[in-house]
């Protein structure tokens, strides 16, 4: 990792659903080839600060920075020529992976992983259908290329989700909590994609409540409660028995 250099970079961020403070003024940062980790409770803001970093959501207030570009967020949900500008080139630069995988139904696990780089980056079909062989082959899945979701386990369905994000080349992958939908048989294999997918150094801020994955991968912990960044620090340190008494009881919460 290159701690010099930000990938991810956000002030003052807030956002607000029917009056309803959700992000308090977050201020974080994540470095080019980091693993940030977010955890906290339900409601604490973690999958909304994901989807605010590239404008799934439109944050009330502050600045969000991704890969150098920088939005001054003001609350419209119609954002300026200038800002829809900037938004598409941080989504051109980043990749989401999703709690519910948001695979096309109608497409094969080789045309999923295909249809980005086909269709926004104007890839040529065969160079694109190479580069999803080997990628598929790299989640271990390249057995299932010609397979439709519906016949894919949902463990099978994450992995292509992932392919499916790197085949876009991205410089940040978001996860929004990937193993959650999973039964336990499964998320083990997907874990170790995404242990993978770190060791090429990739920057990658991922919502979940894996703590072995946690204290294996990440190179921090952010821990939301009540719309702000209450800790952010080490896995030893987050895990260890130094901790707050509002993270230990969290632990507590959820390896019970």
């Amino acid at each position: 990792m290159n701690t010099d250099i930000r990938a991810i970079e956000v002030r003052g961020l807030s956002k607000a659903f029917g009056g309803n403070p959700v992000l308090r003024g977050v201020d974080f940062s994540v470095s080019k080839g980091e693993v940030v980790v977010v955890m906290g409770p339900s409601g604490s803001g973690k999958t909304t600060l994901l989807r605010s970093l590239n404008f799934l959501e439109m944050p009330d207030a502050g600045t969000v920075t991704v890969c150098g570009i920088d939005v001054e967020c003001a609350g419209s949900s119609k954002p300026s020529r200038e800002h829809q500008k900037k938004i598409r080139a941080i989504r051109q630069r980043t990749a989401m992976v999703f709690q519910s995988f948001n695979l096309f139904p109608h497409r094969t696990a080789l045309e999923n992983v295909m249809e980005g780089p086909v269709s926004v980056k104007g890839v040529p079909r065969a160079q694109a259908a190479e580069r999803a062989m080997s990628l598929l082959t790299q989640v271990g899945l390249a057995a299932k290329a010609n397979e439709y979701p519906a016949r894919l386990s949902g463990g099978q369905k994450q992995r292509v989700a992932i392919a499916r994000a790197l085949a876009m080349d991205p410089e940040v992958i978001f996860f929004d909590e990937p193993t959650s939908a999973l039964d336990p048989a499964l998320r083990e294999d997907v874990l170790n994609v995404m242990r993978d997918v770190a060791k090429l150094g990739m920057t990658m801020l991922i919502v979940t409540h894996e703590v072995r994955f946690a204290r294996d991968v990440a190179d921090r912990v952010v821990f939301m409660d009540g719309g702000v960044v209450a800790e952010d620090t080490t896995p030893q340190a987050f895990f260890g028995e130094g901790s707050s008494p509002r993270v230990r009881q969290f632990l507590h919460l959820i390896e019970t």
